[in-house]
């Protein structure tokens, strides 16, 4: 089977390179093309713009950082559009929101002379992941697609690479629907962990002794351990935050969640509250850094009372 890839980050890259070593063959593209060498070497061809990708490939996949990115790759200039006709299929596993789903899918840009993926006769599937750079190394993402049912039976093959877990949600928007939900209960437990941790510190008790607690394995996880927490909290303690999954990018899928809540009528204060921590993290210049570095931003307001 062979698949273009589109975007070549920390997840790109990995499930890139999982395609690669499972036999697949894969065409490559990221906006900084250097990005592509490593792959090169895994045995991917590189295509020098979007366009070129879909056009050598029947399924092309993209991985891309936020809904911005996810829109300038479709319809921008070299763009997927440019190439996608009857038959070829396009998924995009992006965290993104339902509407640019819905624009990426079959909604025509008022100012743009190309007209959406279906609209040109192609397939679309959206397919966002949970799980971040460890889980896409080891091809155990859990994949929560929506769209065109049969483009998703095709992609299974590729899927069963990628993910450990992959779900049909139904009709587009309701992939990004789940992933947003699933990062803004991530995001705010982690809040709450770092502010457990934090407290722990201010009141004399051992953080180690806490993490120790919520993970103790003896009879499983403890009642509100989980492998996050077992993953992220001896790291957070040694203020290690080599990026995983960008503090940024998990920034804006609170703020994503938020608005998907406000368009259902439904107030979310903790995930609000959890999204102001990941803000304030973001001004002390942690963007790049993991999500778990939100810690830095509990233990500094902090230091403020």
């Amino acid at each position: 089977m062979e698949v273009g890839f589109l975007g070549l980050g920390i997840m790109g890259k990995a499930m890139a390179v999982n395609l690669l070593r499972n036999g697949f063959k894969v065409t490559v593209w990221n906006r900084t093309l250097s990005k592509c060498e490593e792959l090169v070497e895994h045995g991917a061809s590189v295509g020098e713009t979007p366009a070129a990708v879909v056009k050598k490939c029947k399924y092309t996949i993209a991985m891309l950082s936020d809904p911005p990115a996810a829109i300038s790759v479709v319809f921008g200039k070299d763009s997927v559009l440019e190439q996608l006709c009857e038959g070829k299929g396009y998924i995009d596993m992006s965290t993104v929101d339902a509407d640019t789903s819905s624009k990426i899918s079959k909604v025509a840009q008022a100012t743009a002379v190309s007209t959406a993926i279906t609209e040109v006769g192609g397939r679309f599937l959206e397919a966002p992941v949970s799980g971040s750079k460890k889980p896409a190394e080891d091809g155990q993402l859990i994949i929560l697609a929506a769209g065109d049912k049969a483009l998703y039976e095709e992609m299974l093959p590729a899927f069963s690479v990628l993910g450990k877990k992959d779900f049909f949600l139904g009709e587009v928007g309701n992939g990004a629907k789940m992933k947003l939900i699933v990062n803004m209960i991530m995001g705010s437990t982690m809040n709450a962990f770092s502010e457990g941790l934090a407290l722990a510190g201010r009141t004399g008790l051992s953080p180690e002794t806490l993490i120790e607690m919520l993970v103790k394995e003896e009879e499983g996880l403890g009642a509100v351990g989980n492998p996050m927490i077992m993953m992220k909290g001896p790291t957070m303690l040694k203020s290690n935050y080599s990026p995983a999954f960008p503090l940024k990018h998990q920034q804006k899928d609170m703020r994503l969640a938020l608005a998907l809540g406000e368009e259902n009528g439904l107030a979310m204060p903790v995930a609000a509250a959890a999204n102001e921590a990941f803000i304030r993290a973001k001004s002390l210049g942690l963007g790049d850094q993991d999500f778990s570095a939100v810690y830095e931003a509990v233990k500094a307001e902090g230091l403020k009372q």
